[in-house]
């Protein structure tokens, strides 16, 4: 059920360094105000993340059929023929691998929101997963995961006393052989690894008699302490998973579709786990992503292939088994790939990417519009920035797990704004006027020297914010964020400290984002 290996080093990792204020969190903070404005979360909803590693190409994933012909010119090797493709609507299209998320989307329980990154994107697969796990800002390392943060205000005494009888179940549960770094909370990690939870072979602690009072001896009795936390949960995760069977055949020869039919029947056998984390690796896909000839086949193919076979599977599950409203999930990845392909049949690392979210209580259809590719993007360029990632974390919080705003914004960032991803069936109120407004951006002139005048409506119902990226995502300045009335606006730019080449201009009042891609020259 857990491997050693894997167990002690993120162990003995967690137990080792203690500051005093970790990210957002200062220690001390955790049985005060914050603590206690948040309370416990009485619900039984359940988070599934699926973490897919390497950096899934958004643009062969979710296709923007309005830039089709300029895709084409510029991923003459990956582009899939348009004929082929999925249509959900009239501009947009899926991988003809991802069947299994037109069925969802059919039945309404698919949400997609377009072109997920966050500012000054990191092109390392190391330091943007850790980004990514954690919601810290690239500029800043953080050492607690966003969903570890969320846990440590409801359990802070937490792994003392663990399990309990008012916790007697698995706070996380990671599928595979390491804990999830989302996750990581100050004084230990919160999910327990889980390879199949019908299998209960446990960690047993041979060491005996009392450790040492040195900080060696403080780190062998938590890893003690730990392990024998686990062997206690291991009983429970077997009952649960026995209590219950899946309705459904899952695709054979997947393994990522069996971890899900695992968190289906833990879930259905009773388990108050809050959340589940399933990988599915191998998206960095260099080369080889299509094989030569044939686009539709290849490397990322099969991984999609295995990603919506396997989310189509567990959605009717859980409909069948009356889990519908109890159950969202939600893809991640560490960053998109670029936009033109590679003489290698693949991409390079890129900036952003879409992120797609199921269930029954998911506001389904895609949020966001199109990227707009343009045919003069360099070897660099990948797909701007629309919604920032920690958004998208903080609205699940909010509105699925019924954090505060203000504990969220203390959790992530302060310029967190929520969007609607979740609908009502959840309890809370969705409020996407703001999100559905539509207003036109522009940029007069969109090739120029020194400046340009930005051009766009406001609906005067929030704060208007401006901001300036590089092709690259990297964040070139905050232009202004105030209250504006409701109404035409102009700004002009002075641009003559920028780069020259490509400027992403991005626009954001409340949950409403829009971009105009320019260009400097010198």
């Amino acid at each position: 059920m857990i491997t050693r290996r894997h167990f002690l080093s993120r162990s003995a990792t967690a137990a080792a360094a203690m500051p005093f204020v970790v990210n957002r969190m200062p220690v001390g903070s955790l049985t005060g105000p914050l603590f206690n404005a948040i309370g416990s979360d009485p619900s039984d909803r359940v988070l599934v993340l699926i973490n897919l590693t390497g950096g899934n190409d958004g643009l062969n994933s979710l296709v923007p059929l309005d830039q089709y012909d300029n895709l084409a010119v510029l991923r003459p090797n990956v582009v899939i023929p348009q004929n082929q493709l999925i249509n959900l609507d009239a501009t947009r299209a899926l991988h003809p691998s991802l069947a299994g998320f037109r069925t969802v989307w059919d039945s309404g329980q698919l949400g997609i929101v377009q072109d997920i990154a966050y500012p000054d994107q990191n092109r390392s697969h190391f330091r943007s997963t850790d980004i990514w796990n954690t919601g810290s800002p690239s500029s800043e390392t953080w050492t607690t995961g966003w969903l570890g943060r969320h846990f440590q205000l409801q359990h802070p005494d937490y792994p003392n006393g663990y399990p309990s009888e008012d916790n007697p179940d698995p706070i996380a549960i990671a599928l595979g052989n390491a804990v999830s770094e989302t996750c990581q909370g100050i004084a230990g990690n919160f999910s327990l690894t889980v390879n199949d939870p019908t299998d209960t072979s446990s960690i047993l602690d041979s060491g005996m008699g009392s450790t040492p009072q040195r900080p060696y001896g403080f780190e062998l009795e938590y890893i003690r302490q730990t392990i024998a936390q686990s062997n206690a949960y291991g009983d429970i995760v077997k009952s649960a998973a026995e209590n219950a069977s899946n309705t459904i055949a899952y695709p054979e020869n997947n393994l990522f579709a069996t971890q899900l039919s695992y968190v289906a029947r833990m879930i259905a056998g009773g388990l108050r786990t809050k959340v589940y984390v399933v990988t599915l690796g191998g998206f960095d896909t260099h080369a080889a992503q299509v094989e030569g000839g044939d686009p539709t086949t290849g490397e990322h193919a099969r991984l999609l292939q295995l990603l919506g076979d396997g989310v189509a599977a567990f959605q009717a599950d859980i409909n069948a088994l009356g889990l519908g409203e109890r159950v969202v999930g939600m893809t991640y990845s560490e960053f998109g790939r670029r936009i033109r392909d590679n003489a290698a049949l693949g991409t390079d690392h890129g900036t952003a990417a879409p992120a797609f979210l199921f269930g029954d209580c998911i506001n389904a259809g895609v949020l966001g519009d199109n990227p707009t590719i343009d045919r003069g993007v360099d070897d660099q360029e990948g797909v701007a920035m629309q919604f920032d990632f920690r958004d998208l974390y903080g609205s699940v919080l909010q509105d699925w797990f019924g954090v505060e705003e203000t504990t969220v914004r203390d959790l992530l960032h302060d310029a967190y704004v929520r969007i609607p991803i979740i609908r009502e069936c959840s309890g809370f109120v969705d409020t996407n006027e703001a999100a559905s407004a539509k207003t036109d951006l522009a940029a007069l002139p969109s090739v120029y020297r020194d400046r340009t005048q930005i051009r766009f409506a406001t609906s005067g119902k929030g704060r208007v914010r401006l901001d300036a990226f590089d092709s690259r995502g990297g964040h070139l300045e905050t232009l202004f964020e105030r209250v504006l009335p409701q109404g035409e606006q102009t700004v002009s730019v002075d641009a003559s400290a920028y780069p020259a080449g490509v400027v992403v201009y991005r626009l954001q009042e409340g949950a409403r984002v829009k971009m105009v891609r320019t260009v400097r020259v010198r």
